[in-house]
C-alpha cells in the first residue's frame, strides 16, 4: 500500500492540512478556520482524513505551527520548527526564491534564502520575526475590516483595488489605526480608501520592522493566509517596487504544512507514527478542568475625589490658572486657584479635532463661571501641547511627565511612584525628595492602556464604565489570559469563551492582563516604591486598581481629580512662571 503523508499547520488562526504522496505531490489541501478551539479543529480534520483514507495509509506525521508541539505529543509525528517549514517547501517548489515574506493570523516572518551550488536548491540564510504585537499580521487587518463593516474573505481586497490615493493609517498598532480611522471617516473619507490604507499600514510596518528598510533581493514570495488578499499584494508591490517578481504560491496558505513533510522526508529517519485518537479525545475532555485561574479582586479602599472647590471672597474676581492637557482620547481643561484647589474643570473627547474640543471646554467654563474670576495664566501639555498653545497664547507648555508629577508632588511631597494610564499611552514615573529622578512611558503598544479595555469591552457587549468593575470585582476565577496585544487579545478571548469561560471571569482576567502588560511593557525592572499614585482615566475603573494592589502587594493612591492631573500640573507650573515674572518685573 503506498503511503500518504500527512501535514498539518496549527496556527492560531487555522489549522492547514496537506496530504502528499510518494512523488510529493499535494493531492489534497484544506484551510479551517479553528475560531479558538484548534485542537477540536484538529480532531474533526484527523476523523474526515482517517474516514477516508483509513488510519493505516497514513505513513509521515509532520506538524508546525505554534499548536505543533502539543500536537505531536497528542497524536505522534514530527514537529518542525515553522521557519525551518517555511523554508523547506520554498526550497522545494521555488528554489530560485532569494526572499519570503509569510503573513499569518497573529505572526509574520522575513525568510532570507540563498542558492545551494550542489544541489541547485536555495537554503535557509536569515530570517526575522514579528514579535509580540500583530501590526503586520492577517488579525490586525480582520479587526480592522470588523470595525467598518467589511468582509475580510469577500470583499476586502477587491474593494481596495478601487482606491487611487490611499490615506495614511498607522500600521504599528490596532488601537492607534482605530484613531486614524475614526477621523477618516468624520471627513467622509470613502470606505474603499481607507481599506486601502490599512493595506497600505501592513505593508510599510512590514517594511520598517521587519525588512528594517531594506530592499530584499528578488524574487520574492509572499505566502501565509494574507497573501491571498489582493490588496495586501498591491500594496507590497507598490512599497518594495517590484511587480513580476513577487509570487504568490498556488498553497500559499499551507506552505509550513507542505515544508513540514518535505523536511521530516530528508532529513529525519525515525518514524513517529499516528498514535491515534485516544490522548486527543482525552485532552479536550479535560482542557476546561485543567484551566488556570488568578486570585479574586478585592476592592481597594482608594478614596475617590472629584468635586471641585470654588472659594471667592466676595469683592473681587477670583485669580486663576488654566491648565489644558490635549490627549488622543480627552482634552481635559482646569482652572486652579492659589491653594491648587481646583474650581472649574471638564473632561471632554478628543476627537481628532483638539481645537474645537478646547473651545468647547473654555466656553462651558465660561458660562460657569467666567465673570467670578479673572485668569492670570495658562499651560499646556498632552500630545497636542504645542498645537494648542500656539493656539490660546499659553505662558508655558510642558511635557506630560513634568505635568503629571508637579500635581502629583503638589499634592503629596513624599509621592515616589506614578502610575498613569490614559486612553492611547502610558507612563511610568519615578520620584525622589520631591524631584523625577526616572521615567518611561509606552513605545507603540497600546495593550496597557485605557482603548485596551474599551476594546475588549466592546468584544464582550458590556458598558466600559458601569460594568467592567461590577463584573470584574464579583468574579471567584478570573481567567488567565496574559499581557498580550489587543489583536491577539481577542483571540484568546474567544479561545475562553469557546471553552466556556465566565463573562465575569473575563473581564476581571482582562483588569489583571492591563497590569501584567502595563509592568512588563513600561516599567519593566525598573522600581516601584512605596507610595504610589495612579493617575489618568483609567484609574476610573476600580477593577484596574484592585489588580494593581494584588500584583504589586501594595495600597495604591488615587490622588484628588485623578483624570486630570496632567492638566492641574500644568496649570501649577503656569502660576509659577506668572509669579516668577512678576517677582522679578519682567
Amino acid at each position: 500500500m503506498e503511503k500518504l503523508y500527512l501535514g498539518l499547520d496549527i496556527g492560531s488562526i487555522s489549522v492547514n492540512t496537506v496530504l502528499v504522496d510518494k512523488d510529493r505531490n499535494i493531492i489534497e489541501n484544506h484551510y479551517d478556520f479553528s475560531h479558538g478551539k484548534p485542537f477540536h479543529v484538529l480532531r474533526d480534520v484527523l476523523q474526515d482524513v482517517i474516514k477516508r483514507h483509513g488510519e493505516d495509509k497514513i505513513g509521515v506525521v509532520a506538524i508546525t505551527g505554534s499548536g505543533g508541539k502539543v500536537a505531536t505529543e497528542l497524536i505522534g509525528g514530527h514537529f518542525v520548527n515553522e521557519i525551518i517549514a517555511h523554508s523547506s517547501s520554498v526550497a522545494e517548489m521555488y528554489p530560485y526564491a532569494r526572499s519570503v515574506i509569510e503573513m499569518g493570523g497573529e505572526d509574520s516572518k522575513l525568510i532570507l534564502m540563498e542558492n545551494k551550488k550542489v544541489t541547485h536548491k536555495s537554503q535557509l540564510s536569515d530570517f526575522t520575526m514579528n514579535t509580540l504585537c500583530a501590526a503586520g499580521t492577517g488579525s490586525f487587518l480582520d479587526q480592522q475590516a470588523k470595525r467598518i463593516g467589511v468582509s475580510i474573505e469577500n470583499e476586502f481586497g477587491e474593494m481596495s483595488l478601487k482606491s487611487e490615493r490611499p490615506p495614511h493609517i498607522a500600521g504599528r498598532c490596532s488601537v492607534f489605526a482605530k484613531s486614524d480611522m475614526i477621523h477618516l471617516q468624520q471627513i467622509a473619507t470613502p470606505v474603499h480608501d481607507i481599506v486601502a490604507g490599512l493595506c497600505y499600514a501592513v505593508a510599510r510596518n512590514f517594511k520598517s520592522n521587519m525588512a528594517k528598510g531594506k530592499e530584499l533581493e528578488k524574487p520574492i514570495i509572499f505566502q501565509g493566509g494574507v497573501a491571498a488578499n489582493v490588496g495586501v499584494v498591491r500594496a507590497f508591490k507598490d512599497i518594495f517596487d517590484i511587480d513580476e517578481e513577487l509570487i504568490i504560491p498556488e498553497y500559499h496558505a499551507s506552505m509550513g504544512a507542505i515544508g513540514a513533510v518535505f523536511y521530516t522526508l530528508d532529513n529525519i529517519k525515525e518514524e513517529a507514527p499516528f498514535r491515534g485518537f485516544n490522548q486527543l479525545y482525552s485532552y479536550l475532555v479535560n482542557e476546561r478542568k485543567n484551566a488556570s485561574h488568578l486570585l479574586p479582586l478585592k476592592i481597594s479602599d482608594a478614596k475617590y475625589f472629584t468635586d471641585v472647590v470654588f472659594k471667592p471672597n466676595g469683592i473681587e474676581k477670583l485669580d486663576v490658572y488654566l491648565g489644558i492637557d490635549v490627549g488622543s482620547l480627552s482634552t481635559n481643561v482646569v482652572l486652579i486657584d492659589d491653594e491648587n484647589n481646583v474650581v472649574a474643570r471638564r473632561y471632554i473627547p478628543t476627537a481628532s479635532k483638539p481645537i474645537d474640543a478646547i473651545k468647547r471646554g473654555m466656553s462651558e467654563i465660561n458660562e460657569e463661571i467666567g465673570d467670578k474670576v479673572s485668569v492670570k495664566g495658562v499651560g499646556t501639555t498632552g500630545s497636542g501641547r504645542y498645537l494648542t498653545g500656539d493656539f490660546i497664547g499659553a505662558d508655558t507648555i510642558q511635557n506630560e511627565i513634568t505635568a503629571q508629577a508637579t500635581a502629583a508632588i503638589a499634592y503629596d511631597p513624599s509621592v515616589d511612584t506614578i502610575i498613569e494610564i490614559g486612553g492611547q499611552d502610558s507612563k511610568y514615573i519615578s520620584i525622589e525628595n520631591g524631584v523625577v529622578v526616572d521615567f518611561e512611558m509606552n513605545k507603540v503598544c497600546a495593550a496597557g492602556t485605557g482603548s485596551f479595555l474599551e476594546e475588549q469591552a466592546e468584544k464582550l457587549n458590556i458598558n466600559i464604565k458601569e460594568e467592567f468593575g461590577e463584573l470584574a470585582l464579583g468574579s471567584s476565577e478570573p481567567a488567565r489570559l496574559g499581557d498580550r496585544c489587543t489583536v491577539f487579545m481577542e483571540s484568546d478571548l474567544n479561545s475562553q469563551q469557546q471553552k466556556g469561560t465566565s463573562k465575569d471571569s473575563l473581564v476581571a482576567g482582562l483588569a489583571y492582563s492591563i497590569v501584567h502588560n502595563y509592568l512588563h511593557m513600561v516599567v519593566g525592572d525598573k522600581k516601584i516604591g512605596d507610595k504610589v499614585f495612579f493617575q489618568g482615566g483609567v484609574t476610573n475603573n476600580r477593577a484596574v486598581v484592585a489588580a494593581f494592589e494584588q500584583v504589586l502587594g501594595k495600597k495604591i493612591i488615587v490622588p484628588p481629580h485623578f483624570d486630570v492631573t496632567g492638566a492641574i500640573g500644568v496649570a501649577i507650573i503656569a502660576r509659577n512662571v506668572i509669579n516668577k515674572k512678576n517677582s522679578t518685573g519682567s
